[in-house]
Order: C-alpha cells, then structure tokens, then sequence
C-alpha cells in the first residue's frame, strides 16, 4: 500500500523468543518470523502466530497494537489480556496481578534476563517501564525448565528492539502534548529511536520520557457499624494532591552478526525511573461524640491539618553482555547481566493539631461527603506543631551469568530438541523499611504558606480546602536544621540481604505428526543471608534449601487451524525482602517480636494448565482455558508463634508472638479464560472489512488456610476480570476504544484488611496516516483519550465499609509520529 514501511509499524517478531525452540505445525524449525504490521489486525496475526507456534500457554502484545493504544507504560499494554489485571495509583497502572494472583507471583525479564522487583526484591513496578522501549511482550501463563522457577503465576518477557529489526536506517519520533482534566495539568510524550544496521554491525538507541500533571481529589473515611447496623461517624478526611509524574528511559544495544561460530556479540543497556512528586494538603476531622446516622448537624470536632511534599522514585539500570555461538554441535547462547534497582520514598509532613471546630455532614453520596464548618479553615486555631518523616529505600545490586545450550538429535526415535542450561544469580539488598520518625519542628507559621487557592475537585470542596506551599514549607523546615537532608532509621529497621541461587535445568521437546511434547525439570538452590538488629542484639540468619522444579506441556495439532494443550509445572516464590529481614522490634517482657521474619518458609507450587485454541480466520482467535494452582506455605501478615530464642538465647524454649509476614498452608487459585479475537476481512469486502472486535473474561476462585484456621482469599484476586474493544481501520484511519473491568479484591500493598471495589475504565485512539511522503518518511497524528467516563475508585474497610474515594479526571493526548 505504501512504497516504505513505517517503523513502528514494521516489527521483526522473533517467534523463537523462547528459551527452547519453537517450532511450526510441520515440525519445521523457525528461527524468526518477520511480519509487516500496517493495520490493526496485521499485529493482531502477528501475536497470534507467536502464540500458535509457542511450546506453552502465553498471551502476546506486538509493538503495533502497543503503539495503537494510549498507552503510557508496560501494564497497560498488559492490562488487555485475558486474566491480567492492573492495580492503580492515583489513576495510573502500576502492579499487575496476573490470573488473579498476589504481585510477587510475577516474574518479569528484559530480552529473557529477568531483573529483580524494584521495590522489595520480588514485586515489579511496571509504570518505570514505557511502553514505547519493547517491540513485542510475552505473557508466558505457563512456565518452562528454561524460566525462572519464581514465575509462579507468570513469566513477563519484555523484548526490546534489536538493530537488525530493521534494515539499514531506521529512525522513529513520536511528540504528544495534551491536558489533564481535572486541574488542567499537562501531559506529555516524547520520544526517539534510531537505528542502523548493515551485513555485520547494527546499532541502536532510543529515549523515552512521559509527563503527567494531575489534581487526585481524595475522599478517606472511619466508619463502623453500631449494634443496630446503622453507620458510625469517627472520622472524615479530605485531601487535595498536585500530582507531577514522569517515567523516562533511554539506552541502545551493539550487535555482530557473524557467519561462522560465533553468530552473534552484542551489548546492551537500559535505564528506566519513575519519578512522584506530591504536592498535598490534607484536613483531618475526628466526631468528639461520634453520632450513628450518615447525617448529623453540630458534631463537635477535632481538626488536624497536613502539609507535604513527597518525593517517590524508583529506577532500573540493566546491562548485558551476550554472545551465541555453536560448538560441537550444540547451539549456546551465554549472557552476563549486571542490574542495579534503586526504589525510595520521602515523606516529611508538617501536622498541625489541636483545633476545635463544629460540622454538619451528609454522607448520602458516598463519593461526595458533604462537611459544613461553623468556623472557616482558615481561622483554625491549632494547638500544636509536629514533624512527621516518613519514608523507605531499597537498593538492590544483581549479578547474574546465563548459559543455554540447545540441539537437534533422536528420542525414542522421534526428531527432538534437547536444552540444558544453568544460571547463576547474586543479589545484594539493602535498605529500610518504611519509617515514620517524630522529629523537631521549626517555629513557622504555617498558615502563611497558604496560597489562598482552591481546591480544584469533582467532588464539591464543602470545607473551603485550599493549597499550601508545601515545598515551601519543607524548604524552611530544611533550613532550621530540624529536618534531616535523609531520613535515618533506626537499626531495627534496616535490610540487609545477600541471595545466591544456581539453577540448572535439562528439557526436551520431542515432536511428533499431532504436535510436540516439551519435559524437563529445573532445581534451583538458594543461599541467603539475613543480617539485622533484634531488640538490642545482632542477628544474622543463614538458610538454604533446594527446589526440584518439573513441568510437561503436550501441544496437540487437532487440526490445521485448532490447537489442544494441556501443561504441569511447578514452582517457587521466595519472601521479599522487607518480609525476610532480620531486623525487627523485640520486647521481652511483653514477649513479643515485631518485624521481618527471617525463618519464613518459601512458596511451593504445583498447577496444571488446559487450552483449546481455535484460530478461525485472519486476525481472529476463539479460546477457552483453565488453570489451578496448589500453593503450599502461603506468606501472609499475621501472628504468629515462635521459640523466643530465636531473637534472644536467654528465652530459649518460650513461647513468644512474631507479629510479620507468616506462613499459611492449602492455597488454591484456579480459574476459567475465554478469549473472543475477530477480525472482519474474510467475511466483509470493501470499508466494511475493516471492521474488528476482542473480547476476553476470566472467572477465578481462590483461598489459603491461616494459622487460626481461617479461609481467606489471596491478595490481589478478583473473581471477574473482562476486557471488550472494538476497532476499524481502513483508508488510513485507525480508531479503537477500549473497555477494562475487575471485580473487588484486596491489596496486599496498603492494610491486608482493606479491599479495592470494582475498577471499570473506558479508553479510546483514533490515528490518521497522513497522505503524503518525504525523503522516504511517513508521519501519522493521533489522539488518545484516557478515563473517558470519569471513574471515581472506591476502596472498603474490613467492616464493609466505604474508607476511601478517589478521582482524578480524564486526559487527553494529541501527537505527530515520523517513521524513516
């Protein structure tokens, strides 16, 4: 259709992505697949080629369908598939649970070398990660010997792009600008990639960076249920936040192409951050005669007021050096990564406390609590002053040295592929938990920093909030000496720990008329040491145990176009880091410990997967799935008990309380997938063929046994996740909107008690290709359109009710992209 191909739509897919070899219907190895994707459902074959010839269950995301999505990062282009779900803050995707399960039972890697969690070891954050930076994402659901035994509920391989994706030269600019709704804050996107390759060298190098201002309008309650079930008053909390968010990342890669042994010699690296700053005032209002009823008029109260600023960030930088080569046969491929993730939170907020005021509330709209004060905030008298510094860091280093080797021989007189390989990690973390330090506090009249603004909301500002200078604020207290440059934890609250792990690994996939089977087993060995402060005495706790991890997957050809399979793999999730620290508070007469707990107990699962896939027409797919998981020494927060030895020799053989991260037992997660892909070309001829749809649900089900025989569900499930999207393109034009819907579940990240209510968003992207060339470039415009319908999240309390609400508005996006 056009005499040069767009870049970021020109996307060379490696099908054999995989540790193992992927091979087609016939047996036939295929080393790539090159796949020219101008329209929507050419990416969308794209993927689903990539899933039809893969040797396991995995969902595919092609850089086309990312780029032709207002997506700002890596789990929003996720978020679409089936039984994936994204946790948000403030709005903006962050974790990903994947079938349902907690966050940590996702691994994730970059060119098949996985990294470590940012923020504690073993969870990612995928809003560091832009979408722009990966040519293809694989959502591996079931896992091979080659992966990572930690991949529990899955394996997220992000592919970057490499210079020999295009010939020659190549170069990608995309600039956006739009505006924030709420507040009328900006938004941005900039990005450049540039390539070259020729018969032996290629190189490339790209830079990425997304800005997002925005008003979060946040609504917090306490309430409880009096004997009668009618609604107790105790608090009301409004907040206002003026929210700056960017994620930036830039890097490249060298790549040799050799004709003999050694094949191939590159070089990469990546650095991704994530930056939150915080602009927050905050009015606290505590019923000094808490009252039943959601209305009440003359409630004496209690008013405290918060100004802050925080400042959030967390960053990965990864490096690889990587060769593949052939020797005596045998396909290697060997790769040294080094990786350093840096996460960190700093908090100081000025509480002023003390005021008396009188309210009058109406709390009918549960998203719209009405508060009506007899005295102004602003002619609050507060009795005090204090300095709270609140804040975390983890800094990890990771080591890790990667060797694969693959061939073709006979097996049971069958044409095979046998791989082996082994991997070794070192990881060094340190840091501290999150502390909240009572500090000194200047004598400032904090009122003066008042800007006399109002609060911009969705909900009305019945108090009258205004924004504070809260930087300002932070400035003087900086100034007077009484707020520390760092916030200093005390030793009980430090991290500190060292993890080797070696794994080793043998598979084979034997091919057979029907389809192949691919077996093998992984054993992975863990060392680590945990070093911290107990009470007043030193602790350092060194454990190792050993993981014997086998799986099979039969992929069965019932057909040309229809495809059975059926997978059994096992795994192991190790605790995080702020869970296994050895630090913690310990008070012998009380008996009781508070904090890490060094002596938990890894995760051992064992699951099965079933799929029938049926791929029906050009671009279109029909699925049904199944999957359950058997999750033994399930790791929660509880109390539990312990020899109070462990934390001091002269309590040996006592009986004390761990309050921490413990071990439950009988875990299950199990659920159901159906995936409807349609595309209308075979069916539909002229405008009309352009039209397409997807549609995907997931039903799941899970629950662990607590120490006190308690069934609860795991963190991170809801029993319903559906995604619907409807495209067309034709003439140029490409337009797609999008709708995401999860079921209630409960985060592990904020009060294990709490629960998020249903999340519903609504997205949509319409893209011109422009009529016209230049010197070989084409240029599209686009608009993109987030949180089209406006939701409000609400989250509840253990007791059922409304604790929090929270909004922050639509955005939008106008951009120009040139391809060369």
């Amino acid at each position: 259709m056009f005499t040069r191909i767009p870049l970021y739509t020109a996307v060379t897919l490696a099908v054999a992505a995989l540790s193992s070899p992927i091979l087609a219907q016939d047996g036939q190895r295929i080393e790539e697949v090159t796949v020219v994707a101008t329209p929507i459902r050419d990416a969308q074959q794209a993927a689903l080629d990539a899933k039809r010839v893969a040797d396991n269950v995995v969902d595919v995301v092609s850089a086309d369908t990312i780029g032709r999505f207002p997506d700002q990062n890596i789990a929003d282009s996720l978020s679409r598939l089936p039984g994936v779900a994204v946790e948000r803050d403030q709005g903006q995707a962050r974790y990903l649970n994947l079938r349902g399960a907690p966050f940590r039972y996702t691994g994730i890697a970059f060119d098949g070398i996985d990294v470590p969690g940012a923020e504690n070891g073993r969870i990612p954050r995928f809003d560091s990660f832009p979408a722009t930076i990966t040519s293809r994402i694989d959502a591996n659901k079931a896992i091979l010997p080659s992966m990572p035994g930690e991949s529990v509920a899955g394996y997220i391989n992000i592919q970057t792009f490499k210079p020999f994706d295009v010939e020659g030269l190549s170069l990608a600019v995309d600039l956006g600008m739009g505006e924030q709704d709420l507040g009328g804050g900006d938004v941005g996107r900039n990005s450049f990639r540039a390539s070259w390759s020729g018969e032996q060298f290629g190189v490339v190098g790209f830079y990425s960076n997304n800005l997002r201002e925005q008003v979060t309008d946040n609504r917090e309650f306490d309430l409880e249920r009096d004997g009668e079930g009618a609604l107790v008053v105790n608090e009301l909390d409004y907040r206002s936040y003026l929210v700056t968010r960017e994620d930036t990342a830039y890097g490249g890669r060298v790549d040799y192409r050799g004709e003999g042994a050694l094949r191939s010699l590159f070089l990469s690296t990546l650095y991704s951050e994530f930056i939150d700053e915080e602009d927050l005032t905050q009015y606290v209002f505590a019923s000094a005669q808490p009252q039943a009823g959601v209305q009440a008029n003359g409630v004496p109260m209690a008013t405290s007021r918060f100004v802050r600023f925080g400042d959030y960030k967390n960053s990965t930088f990864t490096n690889t050096l990587g060769a593949d080569f052939s020797a005596g046969g045998w396909d290697l491929e060997a790769r040294l990564n080094y990786t350093e993730t840096e996460f960190s939170q700093r908090i100081p907020i000025a509480l002023s406390v003390g005021a008396g005021n009188v309210g009058s509330y109406d709390l009918r709209d549960r998203e719209d609590p009405l508060l009506d004060l007899a005295v102004p905030l602003a002619e609050s008298a507060f009795a005090a002053d204090i300095g709270l510094d609140l804040g975390n860091r983890m800094d990890i280093e990771a080591t890790k040295f990667k060797l694969d080797a693959s061939r073709d021989l006979e097996l049971f007189g069958r044409d095979s592929t046998v791989a082996v390989g082994m991997q070794y990690d070192r990881r060094e973390s340190e840091g501290f938990i999150f502390i909240v330090d009572f500090g000194g506090f200047p004598d400032l009249d904090i009122a003066s920093f008042d800007t006399g603004v109002p609060w911009e909301s969705n909900t009305t500002n019945s108090i009258g909030g205004t924004y504070y200078d809260s930087k300002g604020v932070q400035e003087a207290w900086l100034a007077s000496g009484l707020l520390a440059p760092q916030p200093n934890p005390s030793s009980d609250e430090l991290v500190a720990i060292e993890e080797d792990i070696v794994a080793v690994y043998g598979m084979a996939t034997t091919r057979f008329a029907w389809g192949n089977v691919v077996y093998g087993l992984r054993m992975e060995q863990t060392d680590y040491t945990s070093s911290g402060l107990a009470g007043d005495q030193p602790l350092t706790v060194e454990d190792d145990f050993l993981n014997i991890l086998p799986s099979l997957h039969v992929n069965v050809d019932l057909a040309d176009d229809l495809k059975f399979r059926v997978s059994a793999s096992s795994g192991v999730n190790r605790p995080t880091y702020n869970e296994w620290r050895a630090g913690a508070i310990v008070s012998p007469t009380d008996q009781l410990v508070s904090g890490g707990n060094p002596f938990l107990d890894p995760e051992e699962t064992i699951g099965v997967d079933l799929s029938l896939e049926w791929y029906y027409a050009t671009a279109s797919i029909v699925s049904v799935g199944a999957f359950h998981r058997e999750i033994d020494n399930v790791i929660y927060q509880d109390v539990t008990t312990i020899d109070g030895g462990r934390y001091l020799p002269s309590a040996a053989g006592e009986s004390w309380r761990l309050s921490g991260a413990a071990n439950g037992s009988d875990g299950k997660l199990s659920g159901l997938e159906a995936n409807l892909m349609f595309s209308a070309t075979d069916y539909l001829e002229g405008p009309l063929g352009g039209l397409g749809f997807s549609v995907n649900a997931t039903f799941i089900d899970s629950e662990f046994e607590a120490l006190d025989g308690r069934q609860l569900g795991l963190p991170g499930t809801s029993e319903l996740i559906y995604n619907a999207s409807l495209f067309y393109e034709n003439f140029g034009l490409s337009a797609r909107i999008n709708y995401q819907y999860r079921d209630e579940w409960i985060s592990p990240i904020e009060d294990p008690e709490e629960f998020w209510g249903e999340m519903e968003r609504v997205d949509a992207t319409i893209a011109y290709e422009l009529p016209l060339e230049l010197g070989g470039a084409r240029a599209s415009v686009y608009a993109n359109f987030n949180n089209l319908t406006d939701e409000t999240d609400v989250r509840f309390a253990g007791n059922g009710t409304i604790n929090q609400s929270e909004s922050f508005g639509r955005h939008y996006l106008l951009g120009l992209r040139i391809n060369y």
